[in-house]
């Protein structure tokens, strides 16, 4: 999808969503396990800024499933394709990023985009120009997040 129009009107509903649910969550949590409170306040940020500056992606790839009843399983066939997208984008300096935000305004988002009846879409990848520096992406400690016979249980070797 390439149309401003459009994606302006689904913007709308992005940042709706944001101004509801995430921003309040993001305020009311504290970082996850591995995340100092600084990089989740950054992640924050960078969350608030794509939510205004959504729209002016150049492009979207909106991923859509015929069927009249999504499910949390429904998309898994969805997922692995947008990560291979996201891999693909990153390789030639592209920034994207797999959003489902505008999920939570479904109807509203999915007429502003023209998609029949009897289709969903389950995520949209905006794909652009990164900004700053874009290298390498680090991880935390896998031991803070890999577990082994229950949540918390450490993984032997990690």
């Amino acid at each position: 999808m390439k149309d401003p129009e459009i994606k302006k009107k689904v913007q709308v509903y992005y940042k709706k969503a944001f101004d509801e649910v995430v921003g309040p969550r993001y305020d009311a949590s504290p970082a996850p396990p591995g995340q100092s409170a600084g990089s989740y306040q950054r992640t924050r940020s960078a969350n608030e800024y794509l939510t205004n500056h959504y729209h002016e992606a150049p492009v979207w790839i909106v991923a859509c499933l015929k069927g009249a009843s999504p499910t949390r399983s429904a998309g898994s066939s969805i997922y692995p394709a947008m990560q291979n997208m996201l891999l693909a984008a990153r390789a030639l300096g592209l920034g994207a990023t797999l959003t489902t935000r505008h999920l939570t305004y479904e109807k509203e988002t999915e007429a502003a985009m023209g998609i029949p009846p009897g289709f969903h879409s389950y995520a949209i990848l905006p794909i652009g120009y990164p900004m700053g520096r874009f290298g390498p992406v680090g991880r935390g400690p896998l031991a803070d997040i890999v577990y082994l016979d229950g949540w918390g249980k450490p993984y032997p070797g990690i």
